[in-house]
């Protein structure tokens, strides 16, 4: 199973997580995050979000944001779904899981692999509301949830 996967299609937590554990009898916590293409964004309903990525560049540069979180925390494995394509409202855009012995250590990953991805992977969000599409643009708060961990953002949306 590999560790970052870019797809059009859905995903199944329950199936991810049990892929993720299966091998691994010392896993004692598993953390999951799911985000989900909101209903409004900027002010305005969103009908559905496309996401655009450079193949090969986005999977490397979430593969090196694993590398890291192996580095900061003591955790046995992580997995990163991200879809690309066009969602529509309400579906399930990305999934951050990760497993460790302890508690502790499985939150701080996830939360850093998350806080991580919306500042850093190679994505471009386009959000369709009634009044057209545009570009999202990065947003503050996740330079400053990036800015807990060391790390500088600003460099993606």
């Amino acid at each position: 199973m590999s560790r970052v996967c870019i797809q059009p299609g859905d995903f199944d937590l329950g199936a991810e997580t049990a892929a993720l554990r299966a091998a691994d009898g010392g896993v004692g916590a598993v953390v999951a995050f799911v985000g989900t293409v909101r209903e409004h964004g900027s002010g305005a309903a969103v009908s559905a979000m496309e996401l655009e990525h450079y193949p090969g560049m986005t999977e490397a540069a979430i593969e090196a944001m694993v590398d890291e979180a192996f580095a900061r925390f003591d955790i046995r494995a992580a997995r990163v779904i991200h879809r690309v394509g066009l969602l529509q409202a309400r579906d399930q855009i990305v999934l951050v899981l990760v497993t460790s012995t302890h508690r502790g250590q499985a939150f701080q990953a996830c939360e850093f692999l998350m806080d991580y991805l919306k500042t850093q992977a190679p994505f471009w969000k386009k959000e369709h509301t009634p009044d057209g599409a545009h570009w999202v643009d990065a947003r503050v708060a996740d330079d400053e949830a990036l800015a807990r961990w060391g790390i500088a953002g600003g460099n993606a949306t």
